[in-house]
């Protein structure tokens, strides 16, 4: 499969590089709101709106003026202004939480709009695995979370990785992105790509919330869904690569991760060969 990042047409608006709503973010979790905001902008996203409590919108519009913030009770009114949704990165697992998350699957159903669900998002969803889903859905679990959704041990996780996304894309009808050492992409339809990219600075707080937003971003610029799970991964380990060569592997932090995509952006668009290689 030749990935290749979108182009960038001159004549242009925000709107032509896509409206992200990322609903994130709880009292103590405004990093996560922020992280999976700011890198869906880095990657080339023309509009991100961040919809959270008003603690978390309160610090995120004093720290980054980029990102648009409104308050959970305005999400209803707006869904049908946005092009592509993620949702999950940093909530919290309240009652609230737990209602407006299911209302919005439930409002989006029939829509085939692509949503990326993260971290307490597919928590919830282990909590009610009967939820129907919209058509074009993104799981991003990291292993504990996948052993949640379908109740298999970490270490048998670990140990096949490519087995446990297969059966979280055929139990949910969605793609995977587990997150791993090698992280594995599936699709519905089982195909499998396995990463090649990234190391340990990427095992840090925060670097799975860039994820989420990377592919939200690359969605927005109208990538496949499988396309952007698997570009998004890579760039996001190519930043994590490029981060450590300048900060170390022990240093990178999520924050500095932001500042490489560029970086990882500009090297992948030098290279001559942007294959990637797919497992049946």
């Amino acid at each position: 499969m030749d990935l290749q990042i979108p182009k960038r047409e001159q004549k242009s608006y925000k709107g032509t590089f896509g409206k992200v709503l990322n609903i994130a973010g709880s009292r103590n979790y405004s990093g996560a709101a922020y992280f999976s905001s700011i890198s869906a902008l880095k990657i080339g996203c023309g509009y991100v709106t961040l919809a959270s409590v008003p603690s978390v919108l309160t610090r995120i519009a004093s720290m980054c003026p980029d990102i648009v913030c409104i308050p959970v009770g305005e999400i209803k009114s707006q869904l049908n202004n946005y092009d592509v949704y993620s949702m999950g990165s940093g909530l919290s697992q309240d009652a609230g939480a737990m209602l407006l998350f299911k209302a919005i699957l439930s409002d989006l159903r029939e829509s085939s709009k692509s949503i990326v669900i993260d971290a307490e998002g597919l928590n919830i969803i282990s909590k009610f695995p009967k939820t129907k889903l919209p058509e074009n859905v993104i799981f991003t679990p990291h292993v504990g979370e996948a052993s949640r959704l379908i109740g298999q041990k970490h270490e048998d996780i670990l140990r096949n990785p490519r087995f446990a996304a297969k059966r979280i894309s055929e139990t949910f009808g969605c793609i995977t992105v587990l997150k791993s050492h090698k992280t594995v992409v599936c699709s519905k339809d089982g195909k499998i790509y396995t990463n090649n990219t990234g190391n340990s600075a990427l095992a840090k707080a925060g670097t799975g919330d860039v994820l989420c937003g990377m592919i939200t971003g690359l969605l927005a610029q109208k990538m496949s869904p499988f396309e952007a799970a698997c570009l998004g991964v890579y760039l996001h380990g190519l930043a994590g690569e490029l981060a450590s060569k300048d900060l170390t592997e022990y240093s990178v932090l999520a924050s500095d991760l932001v500042n490489y995509i560029p970086k990882a952006i500009k090297y992948f668009n030098e290279q001559e060969n942007s294959d990637v290689d797919l497992e049946e």
